[in-house]
């Protein structure tokens, strides 16, 4: 219902505002680093995304930087419409399956200093219990994510991006956590050359939420923007590539070398006519 609302919403908005002349391309992709940017793709267009994490460098030559272990997801996104997106994907982290719905509420023009985009998103947990273990029900298995993406672009070098996130868990590990936690993301872009540029992401976990032994994810990396794909390199501490793993499950310090080697590859197909 909430989607079929801000859809609602954004035709009303295209209707009205059709002449205007927006900003566009405030990030190079529809990912800083493992979060989601504001951006949202054209209508018909199927973006295919490829996100990959080693482990983490701390490991030595014996597990050779990081590179004998691995995290993947595979997902696939569509513009329903320039301001309506879908997308699912598989992780191998934890054996999740994930779907998320996006929504461009507000654009950033004149008279409008920003552009506002909403995320939600819902992941389910697949792995196997042991023999050990009490049987997990479904709904047990449920996370979800919503996210107001709120960002600017500074002229053509330099883009920001804030995202206050809220996390549900269904099944917390005992009765004293809560099931809904907050944080607060921070993204930017540094564009250095038409093709290329420098993409920092951190979360802030708000404290009184979540367990002790969480960390704040924070990202590096560098983008290149080609005809059609996006190839992001990035170092972060963050294995998982979904809202509730990165920002809720990351156990990696950076000053004590837990950092991953990881990158983004994203190609997107154009389905549909452009009007």
């Amino acid at each position: 219902m909430t989607i079929i609302l801000f859809a609602v919403s954004i035709y009303t908005l295209q209707a009205q505002d059709g002449t205007k002349e927006y900003v566009t391309h405030t990030f190079d992709g529809t990912r800083i680093i493992n979060g989601h940017s504001v951006e949202t793709l054209g209508a018909g267009d199927l973006e295919f995304l490829i996100s990959h994490r080693f482990g983490r460098l701390n490991g030595g030559l014996y597990e050779f930087l990081g590179l004998d272990h691995a995290s993947i997801r595979f997902g696939f996104e569509y513009g329903i419409t320039d301001r309506l997106n879908v997308g699912v994907g598989r992780s191998s982290y934890g054996k999740h399956f994930d779907a998320f719905a996006k929504a461009k509420l507000l654009q950033q023009r004149d008279g409008m200093p920003v552009t506002v985009t909403f995320l939600t998103s819902a992941a389910v947990n697949t792995l196997k219990t042991s023999a050990a273990d009490l049987p997990l029900p479904l709904q047990s298995r449920f996370t979800y994510a919503n996210q107001l993406l709120i960002a600017r672009k500074f002229g053509e070098g330099f883009s920001l991006q804030l995202s206050p996130t809220h996390l549900h868990y269904n099944l917390v590990d005992n009765r004293d956590q809560p099931n809904d936690w907050f944080a607060v993301g921070a993204g930017a872009r540094i564009q250095l050359t038409r093709m290329l540029g420098i993409s920092l992401e951190y979360y802030h976990l708000l404290p009184g939420y979540f367990p002790a032994d969480r960390k704040s994810p924070l990202g590096i990396g560098f983008d290149i923007r080609t005809a059609g794909h996006v190839f992001q390199l990035h170092f972060t501490n963050a294995a998982a590539m979904i809202e509730k793993g990165f920002i809720g499950e990351t156990t990696g310090d950076w000053l004590k070398g837990d950092i991953q080697f990881g990158f983004n590859i994203s190609r997107v197909f154009r389905l549909g006519n452009r009007r």
